[in-house]
């Protein structure tokens, strides 16, 4: 909905009741990127699958924390940009205080217990969140260049994860690379098929362009470490099964969402099989 479409809402509603106060908190609480959570996921679960350890742990939920607050934080960021003090405005300003409380614990909780230094990809993933958040505020977070800067940023998390609980940073490296990798091929891949159930022109030469920098950058991943090899190999699996799915046509978006799902967990267990290999 846009920020018009719901300000129209807002003052055209009834005098603020119970039931409109709950509706209120769900629209600020609840995120409305649900296909988010696999790319939110993955990267905790990487890193705790090849460095377990109490403050990744903690680091872990992060990504989780981060991803509910961007909602309500969106919201009153864009409203304050916009010179509005709505009712929704208020509510999203107390969820986000108390999300960011829970997000700063984690953090603390993450360096009071850490093996090693995590604030190089940490202050690396807070510049790429920026941007995404720069976006969000001006109400353009659905273009690619946020979508893909949040998603490099939050998969910052699994070689913090690895490095707090005292992994190697080629593990740390490797594990990022190959996640941003899927990002690179899989968000473009998703918004081309969203855009063709909407019956409306695509761009396939963005897709084969975000590819190929995709399997150069799982490519890089073997290059700091080899044993990233077999997540690698799944990056360029995944891009041909998405090639082939590209010519055919669009699935719903609930299949497509379910595939993507599908998709990051395989390259997730496998990437952390071949890491942890002998």
């Amino acid at each position: 909905m846009s920020g018009l479409s719901e300000e129209v809402a807002l003052t055209q509603a009834a005098p603020a009741a119970t039931p409109r106060q709950r509706s209120h908190l769900k629209a600020v609480a609840v995120p409305t990127e649900h296909g988010g959570w696999g790319l939110t996921l993955e990267p905790a679960l990487l890193g705790m699958l090849v460095q377990p350890g109490t403050a990744g742990l903690a680091l872990a939920f992060v990504p989780i924390v981060g991803f509910l607050t961007r909602q309500p934080l969106k919201i009153a960021l864009v409203d304050m940009y916009r010179g509005r003090n709505l009712e929704r405005t208020r509510v999203a300003r107390r969820v986000a205080a108390v999300e960011l409380a829970v997000f700063v614990a984690l953090v603390a909780v993450a360096v009071v217990t850490a093996k090693g230094s995590f604030w190089i990809p940490a202050a690396i993933s807070a510049v790429l969140v920026s941007v995404e958040l720069g976006f969000d505020v001006r109400s353009r977070s659905r273009r690619l260049v946020p979508e893909l800067a949040g998603a490099m940023g939050v998969n910052g998390v699994a070689a913090m994860i690895v490095l707090a609980n005292g992994g190697d940073a080629r593990v740390a490296a490797a594990s990022w690379l190959v996640l941003n990798a899927r990002a690179l091929t899989s968000i473009p891949f998703v918004r081309e098929q969203v855009t063709r159930l909407h019956g409306r022109p695509t761009r396939p030469g963005l897709t084969i362009a975000t590819d190929a920098v995709a399997i150069a950058v799982a490519g890089s991943a073997v290059a700091v470490l080899p044993g990233a090899l077999a997540g690698a190999v799944t990056i360029a699996a995944v891009v041909a099964y998405q090639r082939i799915s590209a010519i055919k046509p669009p699935r719903r978006a609930a299949m497509i969402g379910a595939a993507q799902i599908v998709v990051g967990l395989t390259v997730v267990l496998v990437t952390a099989l071949g890491i942890l290999a002998p």
